[in-house]
């Protein structure tokens, strides 16, 4: 079965740091890119970061340039999100999800995404 499983995801004070992990299993995941969303509540979810198979990044929107990194850890078949100086704005339900390639190729367009998890929550609060 292919799954992708978030976790990571919590409460965190503006200004703080949080990293997500997306854990795959059912497929090898340094076949393909994985992206990183998010959907907060009211609104589209919207596409933060890609990596590709060869780990390259790319990161979206701007207002995450930055502060979130993307990385991926083949041997361990997990993709990370490091999120640092954290705003109430980035407070969203995060998902993982797996692109039908090897490169992200500039574009976080979800119908390009063929596996997702479940999310993880992320709430930005003092």
């Amino acid at each position: 079965q292919l799954q992708l499983v978030e976790s990571g995801g919590g409460l965190v004070q503006p200004g703080g740091s949080l990293r997500l992990s997306c854990a795959a299993s059912g497929f090898t995941l340094d076949n393909f890119a994985i992206g990183w969303f998010r959907q907060a509540p009211g609104k589209e979810r919207e596409g933060v970061s890609c990596i590709s198979s060869s780990d390259s990044s790319t990161n979206y929107p701007d207002s995450v340039k930055g502060r979130f990194t993307i990385s991926r850890d083949n041997a361990k078949n997990t993709v990370y999100l490091q999120m640092n100086s954290l705003k109430p704005e980035d407070a969203a339900v995060y998902y993982c999800a797996r692109r039908r390639s090897r490169g992200c190729y500039g574009s976080m367009r979800e119908s390009f995404y063929d596996v997702w998890g479940q999310g993880t929550q992320v709430t930005v609060s003092s």
